[in-house]
């Protein structure tokens, strides 16, 4: 992605489409959102998205929905 594309990158609905992938594998992030820091910071990049804490049981079934992608 080159720097104008990234002003015009739609963070919400990244945001959105994540949360909606992980929803089919029945995982939800708590937090997942924009990041509070990079959302204020004076640049022409968008935030950066908080993918949020998890428990454990959480982490298993997000590497479990990751790893077929990954060929294992």
């Amino acid at each position: 992605m080159n720097d104008s594309q990234y002003e015009t990158y739609d963070v919400g609905a990244a945001i959105d489409a994540l949360r909606a992938a992980l929803t089919v594998h029945g995982i939800t992030l708590p937090s997942l959102g924009v990041d509070p820091l990079t959302l204020a910071a004076r640049t022409t990049r968008p935030p950066l998205i908080a993918l949020g804490n998890c428990n454990a049981a959480t982490a298993r079934r997000l590497a479990e929905a990751l790893r077929p992608a990954a060929g294992g």
